[in-house]
Order: structure tokens, then C-alpha cells, then sequence
């Protein structure tokens, strides 16, 4: 409630600055931009006013989906705006304590900025007014275009260890697909057979196949179905994955979704891997993929994963991948634990869905998160051991993606 209050507050203090334009406009117009203006707050209070009707994971996904990302991105927009007018103000009130008492010069200052053209507060106001513009049109179209212009990324990995004939081996990598975000089916149909194209050797999902709970996959079975890799498709799950973000009416109804979740899987014909392992027997040696249920560090997220389960069998394995969601898990358990892990494979992060990526540049504000939060990393200690975090594919919150396009990572195992 605090939040709406503060909300509110913003919406009239930014109001009364362009209010008084607003009202020279002609009819249509002005009843247009007021409509615009009001707009987020409207659907931000049907939004609370609904979910106490109804909870959120029985809306539709498409309405949720663009209800809320309507609502972030104006909200986003008008904090410029509202920063330079707070600054435009303090100018005011300054110059106004400062010429309490001398009306000569403040009528000089007041002619002169006359002449000049603009004032000081005007220049910060219509700042701000730019500013808001061009990020309100950047929100919308990562929602609306950038959200599903999914790249191919490439990386070949070296092991010293590596059987003969896993030379050029060609595992596909997705993560965070969020499919509660996914307001139409055909970017997805498209990102399959972009996948299925590389012809992968195996394709591995490292979690938070959904927002809140299993009815969001309802209906996409007939697409993910479609990943097809010779050594077939393996998942673990993410933290999104356990229905934690819900308020169930019982333990009963939140059992009954995780086990409509390890259905979906079994439909779709991806196998979970929940602290399990799989061999990959070959002529001259052992590929083993390792798959653990959520660990992360921060305390919000759920710690289930048990390493020492999971790796269990693979003693023999030449070369062993580890599937883990949360890349903090590689930080905090996997090498300060020494574990014989060749790869780590993680997601969790989307490169904060927001960033830079040049050849010369690469930022995030994942980065002030994740010491690990896009693209690959080697130990530290130069033990050979690396972790690829996959910026997702999906998803979540703001329903787009500026700079940090949806991925899908074909890595490719060399011998070193």
C-alpha cells in the first residue's frame, strides 16, 4: 500500500507539470494523452484489485504478460521526467532564497533568462519529458521485437581428458524459457527449429521452464516436443520451477503442480535430472552429464541441490558437465568443494534481461549480482574447470530484453 501511495504521489507531482499543455490541445487529443497518462495506474490497481479475485496464474498469460510489462514500462519512463522536475524545483526554491530581498536583480536575472531563451528549470523539465520519450519507445520495443530475436552463440571448449571420439561433440544449451511470458506460440516454434538446425549430439535445459506455476506450460507441448539430439534432451529445475511464488490453498495443491510438472517433462520427452546422472558410454571413453536440483546462495532462493548425490557412479567419467540453475552454486559449492566438474552449465541470471555487449564492452547490472552472469569463465585458480551461463531464452518481469538478446548456446567439445 505504501508503494501505491508513492506511486500516486509521482503520477500527480508529474501531472502537474504538464497538465497545463495538456489542456491547450484540442479535445481528441487531450482526452487521448490524459487516457495515456493514467493509464499504468489504472492497470496496475485492476491488476492487485484481480489477483485478490483471482489469482494471477489462472489469467491469461498474453493479458498478464503485456498488463505488466505496460505497466513497468511506464513507470520506468516517468522516473526521469520525474528526477529532472524535482531538480528543476530545487533550482527554483535556491534561486528564490537566494533573491529574497532584491527585487532589482532578481527582476535583471528574470530578463535576462528572458532574452537567453530558457531557464535553468525548463531546460531540466523538458530533459526530462526526452529522456522519458526515448525510453518509453526503447521499453516497447524490446517487449514488442527484441524479446524474440533469439542469437546463436558458439563456443568451443577444450579438455585435456576429452575421449577421441567426443572430439566436435555438439551440446545445445537453453535456460529460463519462463513460458508464462510467452504471449504467442510461433517465436518459440521458432527458436525450436533454430535449435533442431544445428543438428545438436545432445541439448541440455538448465531451468525455470516456468513464472509460477505448471499451467503456464499447458499448451506447449507440441513445440518443445520437437527438440530432438541424438544422445536425447536432459533438465533440471530452476527456483521459478517449484512453485515457491505462490500462495497455494494447501501443500496438497502445490504437490499436485510439481507433479504435473514431472508429467510435462515426461510428455515433452526431456528427462529431469533432480540430483541424477547419465552416462554417455562411448568407444574410447565416458561423458557424463550431471544434473542438480536449485541451489543458490542468495537466501531467497531454495538450496535443494545435493552435489554428492548426484555425481554419484560417475567416478569413472573422462569428462563431466554439471547442469546447476543458479551460477552462485559454482562459486559457493562446486570449487571451493573441489568437485571433479569439467563444465558447469548455468542460466538464472538472463544478463538481467538489460546490457552492453560490444567486442569491447560487456555490462550488466547482473554483474553487481553474479560474479558469473553471461558467457564463459574459467577458475580462477586455473584448474581447468569452467561455467557457461546461458542468458536465457525467456523472460520474466519486464516481458523484453534491451542489449542482452534471448540465447541459445551451441558449445562444442575439443580436445586440448
Amino acid at each position: 500500500y505504501l508503494f501505491m501511495v508513492i506511486l500516486i504521489i509521482a503520477d500527480f507531482y508529474l501531472w502537474s507539470s504538464v497538465k497545463k499543455q495538456v489542456f491547450n490541445y484540442r479535445n481528441w487529443l487531450r482526452v487521448l494523452i490524459i487516457f495515456i497518462y493514467w493509464l499504468p495506474l489504472l492497470l496496475l490497481v485492476i491488476l492487485i484489485v484481480g489477483s485478490t479475485l483471482i489469482p494471477v496464474i489462472h489469467w491469461n498469460d498474453a493479458l498478464r504478460t503485456y498488463m505488466v510489462g505496460t505497466i513497468l514500462i511506464f513507470y520506468t519512463a516517468k522516473i526521469l521526467p520525474i528526477t529532472f522536475l524535482i531538480l528543476a524545483d530545487i533550482v527554483r526554491v535556491i534561486q528564490k532564497l537566494f533573491l529574497i530581498g532584491k527585487k532589482v536583480e532578481r527582476e535583471q536575472i528574470n530578463q535576462k533568462t528572458e532574452d537567453d531563451g530558457i531557464t535553468r528549470s525548463k531546460f531540466l523539465q523538458y530533459a526530462g519529458f526526452v529522456t522519458g520519450g526515448l525510453i518509453l519507445g526503447t521499453m516497447f520495443t524490446g517487449m514488442l521485437k527484441w524479446a524474440y530475436e533469439f542469437r546463436i552463440i558458439r563456443q568451443k571448449i577444450a579438455f585435456l581428458k576429452l575421449p577421441t571420439d567426443l572430439v566436435g561433440f555438439k551440446i545445445v544449451q537453453i535456460s529460463d524459457i519462463h513460458l508464462g511470458s510467452w504471449a504467442s506460440k510461433k517465436p518459440l516454434q521458432r527458436a525450436v527449429d533454430m535449435i533442431n538446425e544445428l543438428d545438436p549430439d545432445i541439448i541440455l535445459f538448465t531451468g525455470d521452464l516456468v513464472n509460477y506455476a505448471t499451467n503456464e506450460a499447458i499448451g506447449f507441448e507440441d513445440i518443445l516436443s520437437q527438440l530432438h539430439a541424438k544422445n536425447g534432451v536432459y533438465a533440471v529445475l530452476g527456483n521459478h520451477d517449484y512453485g515457491n511464488y505462490v500462495s497455494w490453498p494447501s501443500d496438497k495443491a502445490k504437490q499436485k503442480n510439481m507433479a504435473q510438472l514431472y508429467e510435462f517433462f515426461d510428455n515433452v520427452g526431456w528427462k529431469l535430472l533432480n540430483n541424477q546422472n547419465e552416462l554417455i558410454d562411448t568407444a574410447t571413453g565416458q561423458l557424463a552429464i550431471i544434473g542438480v536440483e536449485n541451489w543458490g546462495a542468495n537466501p531467497r532462493f531454495p538450496k535443494y541441490g545435493d552435489l554428492d548425490k548426484a555425481i554419484l557412479g560417475t567416478e569413472n567419467a573422462d569428462v563431466k558437465i554439471l547442469m546447476t540453475h543458479d551460477p552462485s552454486h559454482w562459486d559457493k559449492v562446486v570449487i571451493p568443494g573441489n568437485y571433479d566438474i569439467d563444465l558447469s552449465l548455468s542460466g538464472h541470471t538472463h544478463g538481467f534481461q538489460f546490457g552492453i555487449e560490444t567486442k569491447e564492452i560487456k555490462w550488466s547490472p547482473a554483474k553487481l549480482m553474479y560474479k558469473h552472469w553471461a558467457g564463459l569463465y574459467e577458475d580462477e585458480n586455473k584448474t581447468g574447470k569452467y561455467i557457461y551461463v546461458n542468458r536465457g531464452l525467456g523472460s520474466i518481469g519486464y516481458p523484453g530484453r534491451i542489449g542482452m538478446l534471448p540465447e541459445i548456446t551451441l558449445i562444442e567439445l575439443e580436445k586440448a
